[in-house]
């Protein structure tokens, strides 16, 4: 994903908010939100052509979404695909901070990356351009190709219209989340961040959603767990240039109980 919005422990109603955009390119094969074949428990979409998500959670309440992060330096050096960071800890039981401790011990194998993990009572953060691994307080945060709430326009701006929502119902919302995932406002050049891609690609890449030729929002998500457990899951698909897809619609209540397995991180 290259655009996270997340209201954790801040909504009166819902624990959970989260609104986010995948950014990636239209050739790349991948598979809408669903039930995976293979692993039953686990929600999300996936890469066809690595097999791992950009985002997922399971029926246990556990969720991962990881971000690339810009900084001009080429990932052909590192052999492993971001998202099987995701799909590791989610088909695991291990603590959040321990499976982002360990992952950290596997960097250099992936390219630049900010990865969120947790569950129901507890959500961290880790970046393999950062420091280490953190706890995510209560309140909104946002993230795109950086640091958790580096403060690029759209996470600054999505941040605060995150905020004023905290008070609305489910559909109001729902509404509200995919409308500041569909802002298409090009940053002016003052707030731009220097990413080494050049001033040309850091307007193309500064608006919420990015609709370009070859590589673009591909999907938009909204994902609310309420304090029954009850998640709502919406995922509206793009494609060229931003183009409408078909649209995933899911709910399902979660089993904090658990479910059975080793997080997986490969050696």
């Amino acid at each position: 994903m290259c655009l996270i919005l997340l209201a954790w422990r801040a909504h009166p109603e819902f624990p959970l908010v989260f609104a986010g955009n995948r950014d990636e390119a239209y050739a790349r094969p991948s598979a809408a939100a669903d039930f995976w074949n293979d692993e039953p428990r686990i929600f999300g979409g996936r890469d066809l052509e690595q097999g791992g998500t950009w985002l997922g959670l399971t029926l246990s309440g556990r969720i991962a979404a990881v971000t690339n992060y810009r900084d001009g330096v080429s990932a052909r050096n590192a052999p492993r695909s971001r998202g099987e960071l995701v799909a590791g800890f989610l088909r695991g039981t291990e603590e959040p901070r321990a499976y982002l401790q360990r992952a950290a011990r596997h960097d250099p194998k992936y390219g630049g990356y900010t990865l969120i993990a947790g569950g129901p009572e507890q959500l961290y953060w880790h970046s393999n351009r950062g420091t280490g691994v953190a706890k995510i307080a209560a309140g909104v945060h946002g993230l795109s190709n950086h640091l958790l709430d580096t403060p690029w326009p759209k996470v600054a701006h999505g941040k605060e219209r995150v905020a004023a929502l905290l008070g609305a119902g489910e559909g109001e919302l729902t509404r509200s989340l995919f409308a500041i995932l569909a802002d298409r406002t090009v940053a002016p050049d003052a707030e731009l961040p220097d990413t080494r891609v050049g001033i040309q690609r850091e307007r193309e890449l500064s608006p919420s959603f990015v609709a370009g030729e070859r590589y673009g929002t591909r999907a938009c998500t909204v994902l609310l767990v309420n304090r029954a457990g009850e998640v709502m899951f919406e995922e509206r698909a793009f494609g060229a240039q931003g183009a409408p897809g078909d649209t995933v619609t899911r709910r399902f209540k979660l089993d904090t109980r658990g479910a059975p397995g080793d997080a997986r991180i490969p050696g």
